[in-house]
């Protein structure tokens, strides 16, 4: 532990606060806010929030947290300051949390995605933490993956040759976790327009269906993105087909399969992709990576992988693709 440790407001003590680690090694690499805080070292976990007493209870006491409160608010009149704070509660809770957190004015604010669930608050409140000098990170985890960072300098240097076209599979809605997938596609490929959107797929949250989605990026590039359903199991990958072979990210990353051209062995003439190689990914670094992203920015000014104002770019098309969805519904015979 360094001297002066960044001190940390935790808001919400679910699953991607830190109960996903609780029950794990602490040598294993980290999946949550106060895994990787701790993990790293240079941030002390100074207080917490969480409405259900017994939830904070278990909070504090797995990871050594002094001070819990019910409230956010209730942390704005302790009089504490904090360095960063750690927004994990309920994405219909973001808003008023964010607002809040605002007015601990701290370095700045980590935020798990979406921003909130309304790209105009989303907006609002990127603009506010401008106004405000307070950096905000958001929690899009792909944009901290080791894996995700070589893939966009290979597609740069033409490693794997031209890129052909990107077929993406999820569920759990557009918001939720197309927003994921959205922001991985635009990192990798760039800008991207709307060609079609397919029929809603209510899988697992009323407001906030899974859609499938047919894209454009530069120079026509295909895109396309199709549903899972979320009742089935969960699943988010994506393939990319290339000009020299053909790359797919399993498992949310977890995993990857690389597979080159060969000759046929059975039809002569042809060209076809080898049985390629399945390879454990570095997605499970992401958040030791995304922790240590946000000490740099704060200590050293360099820039955030995950701001608000890439947020945006994710959550206005998932409105988008959410608005010519509804409308195309209205529009079908009844």
């Amino acid at each position: 532990m360094i001297s002066n440790p960044l001190l940390v407001l935790i808001v919400g003590c679910g699953n991607i606060a830190g109960r996903f680690d609780q029950s794990r090694s602490k040598n294993e690499l980290p999946y949550t806010h106060a895994g990787a805080f701790t993990r790293d070292g240079r941030f002390n976990l100074a207080v917490c929030v969480e409405p259900d007493d017994k939830q904070r209870a278990d909070f504090m006491a797995a990871w050594g947290v002094p001070m819990g409160f019910r409230s956010i608010e209730e942390a704005v009149n302790s009089g504490y300051y904090f360095d960063v704070i750690s927004i994990c509660s309920p994405t219909t809770c973001h808003s008023h949390d964010l607002e809040i957190a605002l007015r601990l004015k701290p370095k700045l604010i980590f935020c798990e995605k979406p921003l909130t669930t309304s790209l105009a608050e989303t907006e609002r409140l990127v603009e506010e933490c401008r106004k405000s000098n307070i950096l905000l990170a958001v929690n899009y985890s792909r944009r901290f993956d080791p894996d995700v960072w070589k893939l966009q300098v290979d597609i740069q240097e033409g490693r794997w040759g031209q890129l052909r076209s990107i077929i993406g599979c999820y569920n759990k809605g557009i918001l939720n976790n197309g927003s994921h997938m959205l922001d991985l596609v635009s990192l990798l490929a760039g800008p991207m327009e709307i060609v079609q959107v397919g029929k809603p797929v209510y899988d697992f949250f009323r407001n906030d269906p899974t859609i499938p989605v047919w894209l454009e990026g530069t120079n026509a590039l295909p895109i396309h993105l199709v549903c899972g359903h979320a009742e089935d199991y969960a699943i988010f990958e994506l393939q990319l087909v290339f000009s020299q072979g053909a790359l797919t990210m399993e498992d949310g990353g977890m995993f990857w399969r690389e597979r080159r051209v060969v000759d046929s062995g059975t039809f002569k003439g042809y060209r076809v992709l080898d049985d390629g190689v399945r390879r454990a990914g570095q997605y499970p670094l992401s958040m030791l990576q995304a922790v240590g992203n946000i000490y740099q920015a704060m200590t050293e000014g360099k820039p955030l992988a995950s701001t608000g104002e890439s947020a945006i770019v994710a959550q206005r098309m998932c409105e988008e693709i959410t608005r010519r969805a509804g409308a195309k519904m209205r529009d079908e015979p009844k």
